[in-house]
């Protein structure tokens, strides 16, 4: 059985770091594209960072670029999304995502993914 487990939200000051983490089983992340998703309470999921499993070449939304790290761990089968400077319009359950079926980001997107984890809620407050 595939699936994508996130960890690692949790409540965090303005200003704060987290990271999170998407362990994969049931197969492995060795090629197509990993991404990082975001939803906040009544407003639409957002793309906020992809990588190219075959390059690791990466992509980063607006809102988060210069402050959010995405990378990969291959041996551990695992991505992970370094989370610093963070803002309360940060907080969102994050969710992390594969497309199987391209090997660029640029290919991809929130449509295009064919396998879901379940989300981690962050939460930025003071």
């Amino acid at each position: 059985e595939v699936q994508l487990q996130a960890s690692g939200g949790g409540l965090v000051q303005p200003g704060g770091s987290l990271r999170l983490s998407c362990a994969a089983s049931g197969f492995t992340l060795d090629d197509g594209v990993i991404g990082w998703i975001r939803q906040a309470p009544g407003r639409e999921r957002e793309l906020i960072s992809l990588i190219s499993r075959s390059d690791s070449s990466t992509y980063y939304a607006d809102a988060v670029k210069g402050r959010f790290t995405i990378s990969d761990d291959n041996a551990k089968n695992t991505v992970y999304l370094q989370m610093n400077s963070l803002k309360p319009e940060d907080t969102a359950v994050y969710y992390c995502a594969a497309d199987s079926l391209v090997r660029d980001w640029r290919r991809s997107g929130v449509y295009g993914m064919d396998y879901w984890g379940k989300g981690t809620q962050v939460t930025v407050s003071s």
